[in-house]
């Protein structure tokens, strides 16, 4: 069931979104070569647990899976989604980094994510994020009342397609509110005019996962990698569909 927020809810759901907005901005400055990931997940959790919030992600379950144990999904390179921290895992000169944050405040989650040059990187690389960045926001002008689900996973379909870049299988956006993930799911593959209405009140994150060289991934527990070992990159906001343009509540 997809569920409508109330003005109530929405500013729930903002105050949980603006701290994970605040923590993406936070953590760049922590974006260097010989930071550990487990690092990283120190400093993002204590920041959240500041605000007064919990982190979203930490103790998530899914069926024929531990608890997910950190409080966020640190993936490095050719991890598409769903890295966890760990000291052993040390960033490079050269790296990419997605770091995929949620809070949970008042009843009601916030996520969001953005992946990070660490130093100087590759054309290839530089490229992939900012064809990523364009799928989102290709993505996000299409999350309007009246049209469907299927048109913001066709925008970014197409527009990754046109960039000679693909778009990861089976890796959805995501209704979110009381629940972190929520009806509707939101494909990044699609087809205009097809799946849920979007209707006003509803809060969705929109999340395309790129790779450079193919659609296919490989899972090994919670991480996913891309099947070739090319260079992923992830970008999300969560927003609210409005009765005119759509507000991105992850952006400060």
């Amino acid at each position: 069931m997809i569920y409508l927020k109330s003005p109530e809810e929405v500013n729930k759901i903002r105050q949980s979104c603006r701290i994970v907005a605040m923590l993406l901005a936070e953590v760049e400055p922590l974006i260097r070569p010989g930071i550990s990931t487990w690092e990283i997940n120190e400093f993002a959790e204590k920041f959240i647990r500041e605000q007064g919030a919990y982190p979203s992600f930490k103790g998530y379950r899914v069926p024929g899976l531990p608890p997910y144990p950190d409080a966020l999904c640190i993936s490095i390179n050719d991890e598409i989604v769903h890295g966890i921290p760990s000291k052993e895992k040390i960033l490079q000169e050269g790296d990419i980094v997605s770091i995929d944050a949620g809070a949970y405040l008042n009843g009601y989650h916030g996520d969001g994510a953005k992946t990070y040059a660490v130093g100087k990187v590759s054309e290839i690389a530089q490229r992939l994020l900012d064809v990523t960045k364009g799928a989102l926001a290709a993505g996000i002008e299409k999350a309007l009342a009246g049209n469907r689900v299927g048109d913001i996973s066709h925008a970014i379909e197409t527009y990754v397609r046109s960039k000679g870049f693909y778009p990861a299988d089976d890796l959805t956006g995501h209704g979110i509110g009381r629940d972190l993930h929520e009806a509707p799911q939101v494909p990044n593959i699609g087809s205009a005019g097809k799946g849920p209405r979007l209707q006003k009140g509803m809060t969705i994150a929109i999340e395309p996962m790129v790779n450079v060289g193919t659609n296919c991934v490989k899972e090994q527990g919670w991480e996913f990698r891309t099947a070739d070992n090319s260079l992923s990159a992830h970008f999300e906001h969560t927003i609210l569909i409005t009765d005119g343009q759509p507000e991105i509540l992850t952006s400060l």
